[in-house]
């Protein structure tokens, strides 16, 4: 079946996210109250509420969307260019031009998004972000009334499965073991928040992350199909 896919029809994407305080204690007496409750039994004894904030990315309740980088493959007979871009900045306008750019470009009944472990995190995260921002959600992310079949999401983790639910494989992991280039050559997911609220070209650095995560993708996902995976010169950042 994902032979069959038409890899122009797929967009593939990543995000990063950071807790949407830089502090603790820069929220207030509810929201410190809640946040202790949503993370006690994650924390069980070993962390106060304000030592585990630095993973408030994590939740969309707690957190917000700082990148999503997305990459999209153009054919031409035996040739094919895989285009990166990235929307950073305030969360709202990532939020509203990724979505402009799903409505307009990826919205037919053909198009897809694929992400690793999109279904658990990228795909629920945005879709919860949107309607804290009083954004509406596109239809691609809407997935209310759809059966699972109907739903026009791809995951890289979920195919690695083959049905196996036990056990979780990191990005990072799966890259090595299919000899795809590794994309945590700088940073990876537990320096985001730091480096954003700490580094003077933090977003920089997040961006140049995320776009390789994005990449590594649909790496994974070329060589899930055994096609040949890409080479420098076909990856143009746009």
């Amino acid at each position: 079946m994902i032979h069959k896919l038409n890899l122009e029809h797929i967009l593939f994407l990543d995000i990063e996210t950071v807790p949407e305080l830089e502090e603790f204690n820069d929220l207030d007496d509810t929201k410190k109250e809640l946040w202790d409750l949503k993370t006690k039994y994650q924390r069980k004894e070993e962390f106060s509420p304000e030592e585990f904030y630095e993973r408030a990315g994590i939740w969309a309740e707690f957190g917000k969307i700082v990148c999503i980088s997305v990459g999209y493959f153009n054919i031409s007979g035996d040739d094919r260019e895989f285009r990166v871009t990235s929307f950073f900045g305030e969360e709202t306008k990532i939020l509203n031009d990724f979505k402009n750019l799903i409505s307009t470009h990826f919205g037919h009944a053909k198009h897809l998004l694929c992400a690793h472990n999109g279904k658990e995190f990228d795909f629920p995260y945005i879709a919860r972000r949107m309607i804290i921002n009083k954004i509406d959600i596109p239809y691609k992310l809407n997935l209310f009334g759809k059966k699972p079949w109907e739903v026009p999401h791809l995951d890289t983790l979920e195919l690695w499965k083959f049905g196996d639910y036990k056990n979780y494989t990191s990005l990072k992991l799966l890259t090595h073991i299919l000899g795809i280039p590794s994309p945590k050559d700088d940073i990876d997911g537990s320096d985001v928040c730091h480096v954003f609220y700490n580094d003077p070209d933090g977003i920089d650095r997040i961006v140049t992350y995320c776009e390789k995560d994005t990449i590594a993708v649909a790496q994974i996902f070329l060589r899930l199909r055994n096609d040949a995976i890409l080479d420098a010169s076909e990856i143009k950042h746009i």
